[in-house]
């Protein structure tokens, strides 16, 4: 059955209420340098790619294993169930586009029945990281080339697509969907698209929509 439309979200601070890179961080004593590098790859003060980079290197020697743990320190976004929910009951398909990693999202895209996720590998060697990425990063171009294929797929326009996001690394996605939503979003994000949520309910999202 061809999909009605495509709701695609970003995972950190949007989707969930934390930073992923910034909980490792602190697994691995590293938690508050971490967490500026962070806020300044959200603001656009730093580019995506050289702050995650920088933000991995801290995470060698790190036990597979306890990146796995950090699922458990978790917590949905209000209205992020009951949105995808909604999303599936009215024939849309869902995906996320996150800079963080598919190894701690694995359990979430299971459990809220997510169509399709697009995230960073963390390279590993004998269960333990080695302090890198494997394979292409997900930063803002990779997020809006991801849309733009899954769209095709679905055979929908991009004006056919609902983005959300809060981050720099957003952006272009934002810029380039029907409705692309600045949630609960840096400066530099809401002052770049049309429609802004300060609110962290995502439900709130339909109501930028003409159902």
């Amino acid at each position: 059955m061809k999909a009605k439309r495509l709701l695609v979200m970003d995972v950190d601070g949007t989707l969930i209420e934390e930073e992923v890179i910034d909980l490792l961080g602190q697994k691995v004593g590293k938690g508050q340098q971490m967490a500026k590098i962070t806020a300044a790859a959200m603001r656009g003060d730093l580019e995506f790619k050289a702050a995650l980079e920088e933000r991995v290197a801290y995470l060698k020697g790190l036990d597979i294993e306890e990146v796995k743990k950090i699922y458990k320190q978790l917590h949905l976004t209000k209205g992020a169930q009951e949105l995808i929910q909604y999303a599936h009951a009215h024939q849309w398909k869902v995906g996320l586009v996150s800079g963080g990693f598919c190894e701690v999202l694995h359990p979430l895209v299971k459990k809220l029945k997510i169509d399709y996720v697009c995230a960073n590998h963390l390279a590993i060697e004998k269960n333990i990281l080695t302090g890198k990425t494997a394979g292409v990063i997900v930063d803002k171009t990779a997020k809006l080339e991801q849309v733009k294929r899954w769209a095709k797929e679905n055979e929908l326009g991009l004006d056919e697509v609902i983005a959300l996001g809060d981050g720099a690394n957003d952006i272009p996605m934002l810029q380039s969907v029907g409705t692309g939503v600045a949630f609960n979003a840096k400066p530099l994000v809401k002052a770049a698209v049309s429609y802004v949520l300060d609110e962290r309910d995502l439900m709130r999202v339909l109501e930028f929509l003409d159902n």
